[in-house]
């Protein structure tokens, strides 16, 4: 599996960690998108594509994210300690919805993906420069509506 494309949306917030949003086709056959490029304490790092994890209420079965103190349905307060904790005793409040399974993979697709956020970022320096519109429509997909 090698990554064919990697696309760049740099965000404009300087104080923040968050600096892009990226999509990765892998083998130009399929993307991946919502991957964030995250500014650590030790440089760039990847966060993969997840979700916000959610339980139901125990009065009306209604579905709430796992930091909501009221239902979202009929307002029935909500337990404090619904989430479950990871290896490191931390609340787990997000699910990736696609990542590697192994190190080496990461690591590549890390290593990928800061090259091109790098990349885009000496773009990003020159005059006319023009962000990437990660939204844009695949030429090769058929419309299905």
């Amino acid at each position: 599996m090698k990554i064919t494309e990697v696309r760049v949306k740099l965000i404009n917030n300087k104080d923040e960690r968050l600096k892009a949003f990226c999509s990765m086709t892998l083998d130009d056959d399929f993307v991946v998108r919502d991957i964030k490029v995250i500014e650590g304490t030790s440089g760039y790092f990847v966060a993969m594509p997840s979700r916000k994890m959610s339980d139901h209420c125990h009065k009306c079965g209604g579905k709430n994210h796992l930091r909501a103190k009221f239902c979202n349905n009929c307002a029935a307060a909500l337990g404090e300690d619904r989430a479950h904790k990871d290896t490191k005793g931390r609340m787990k409040l997000h699910a990736d919805i696609a990542h590697p399974i192994n190190a080496a993979c990461r690591q590549g697709i890390q290593e990928d993906i800061v090259k091109a956020f790098e990349e885009e970022l000496e773009k990003s320096t020159q005059p006319g420069y023009k962000p990437v519109d990660l939204d844009e429509p695949d030429d090769d997909v058929p419309d299905q509506h």
